[in-house]
C-alpha cells in the first residue's frame, strides 16, 4: 500500500482563488468546471481529447420506450482494449497514482483523500476521474459512503458512477470514482419510465425505496431515499447476498449509477452482470467487436472505438451482447426475494 507523499500532492493541485472560494463554500461543482477549463488551456493531451468530441458519430435504437445510443469515440481505444488480468496490471505502471501523472495533468484535493481530475479520454462533455490518493485495490463495500458523498457534493452538474473490479474499470488496482454530466446518459431521464413499467418493489417507507428492475435489457437494483443511513445500510445487505451467490471470494461484478437531488436525496442503480466482456469481444476477424460495457454503456451510451465496429452494430447485436453480460433471471430473482425478506425483517 503506499503511503502519500504530502510534496508530490503539492505539486499537482490546481491553484485558483475562485475554484478555492467555491471548495470554500462546499461547491465542487463549479470548482470542478474551473479545472477543466484551466486543463483544456493548459494540457495538450486532454484538449484534444475534448476537440474529438466534436466529431463523433452516434446512432440510436429503442428497446421498448427506451434508448441505447452507440458513439463512435476513438479516444476510448485504451479503456476498452485494456488488459485487466492480474498479470497486466502487476506489470504495468498504475496511471491514477499521483506520481504517475504527466507534469500538465492537475487535481482538486477532496475531503484530504481523494483528487478530482479531468479525464483525457472524454465520453462526457465534462469528464472527471475521483482518484483515492492511495494506491488501494477497486473495491465498493469500503467506499460506498464516499460515493454518496461525491454525487451530493457534485449533483449541481454532475452525476458519479462506480465500474467494478471485474467489469469495466481500467484501473482495478486503484480505488477510483467517475463523474459526468446529469442527463447524458440516457437511464437518467428515463428511471422512472422504466421503474413504472418494469420495477418492483421491494421495499417503500419514508426513507427508503428499493427496487428491483427488468427491463428486458437490463437487471438492475435501485435504492433511492434521503436517508443516507438507510441507503447504506440496504447497500449493505444488498451486497451480502449478491456476494454469497458470486462464490469466488471476490467483489461480485456490478456498475452502479449515482446521482443526488435536493428535493429528493440520492438515487442508486446497481446494474448487476454475469461477466465483463461477451463472447463478440474474443472473436477473431469480421465477428470481432470491441465492445466493453460498463456504467456508461449499460445506462444506455454504448462506446464503439472502432469505426467498423460502430457501422456493423445492429438492435439485435446489442440484444447479444447485453444478454451475455447481465446477471441471469434466476440469480436475479433469487436477489430480489432475499433483499425484500431482509430488509422487512431489519
Amino acid at each position: 500500500m503506499a503511503q502519500v507523499n504530502k510534496k508530490l500532492i503539492e505539486n499537482i493541485l490546481f491553484e485558483n482563488a475562485k475554484a478555492e472560494a467555491f471548495i470554500d463554500k462546499n461547491d465542487y461543482g463549479n470548482a470542478a468546471k474551473l479545472l477543466l477549463e484551466f486543463q483544456k488551456e493548459s494540457w495538450e493531451q486532454l484538449a484534444s481529447g475534448y476537440k474529438s468530441l466534436d466529431s463523433l458519430q452516434i446512432k440510436e435504437f429503442d428497446f421498448n420506450n427506451f434508448k441505447i445510443k452507440v458513439q463512435f469515440n476513438p479516444g476510448r481505444i485504451i479503456s476498452s482494449s485494456a488488459k485487466v488480468d492480474a498479470k497486466s496490471i502487476n506489470n504495468r505502471t498504475c496511471f491514477l497514482c499521483y506520481e504517475n501523472m504527466p507534469a500538465e495533468q492537475k487535481g482538486i484535493l477532496y475531503k484530504h483523500e481523494y483528487l478530482i481530475l479531468c479525464n483525457p479520454y472524454p465520453i462526457f462533455p465534462e469528464h472527471f476521474t475521483l482518484s483515492n490518493i492511495n494506491h488501494f485495490p477497486q473495491s465498493i463495500k469500503e467506499s460506498f459512503d464516499m460515493l454518496l458523498t461525491f454525487s451530493k457534493d457534485l449533483s449541481q452538474f454532475y452525476s458519479v458512477f462506480y465500474n467494478g473490479p471485474k467489469c469495466g474499470a481500467s484501473a482495478p488496482d486503484h480505488l477510483h470514482f467517475q463523474a459526468g454530466n446529469k442527463s447524458f446518459i440516457p437511464i437518467d431521464d428515463e428511471f422512472e419510465f422504466l421503474q413504472d413499467k418494469y420495477g418492483e418493489i421491494l421495499i417503500k417507507n419514508d426513507k427508503l425505496t428499493v427496487r428491483g428492475i427488468d427491463d428486458g435489457l437490463r437487471r438492475y437494483i435501485s435504492l433511492e431515499g434521503n436517508s443516507k443511513k438507510a441507503i447504506i445500510n440496504s447497500f449493505n445487505i444488498f451486497f451480502d447476498i449478491y456476494y454469497s451467490i458470486a462464490n469466488n471470494g471476490e467483489e461480485p461484478m456490478m456498475n452502479i449509477l449515482s446521482s443526488y437531488q435536493q428535493e429528493s436525496g440520492w438515487r442508486i442503480i446497481i446494474f448487476l452482470r454475469n461477466k465483463h466482456r461477451s463472447s463478440h469481444y474474443f472473436e477473431e476477424g469480421y465477428k470481432n467487436i470491441l465492445i466493453s460495457p460498463a456504467a456508461v454503456d449499460i445506462g444506455g451510451v454504448c462506446i464503439t472505438p472502432l469505426e467498423k465496429d460502430f457501422k456493423k452494430i445492429t438492435k439485435e447485436l446489442l440484444q447479444e451482447i447485453f444478454q451475455e453480460i447481465i446477471i441471469g433471471k434466476e440469480h436475479f430473482d433469487f436477489i430480489k426475494s432475499s433483499l425484500t425478506k431482509k430488509l422487512i425483517i431489519r
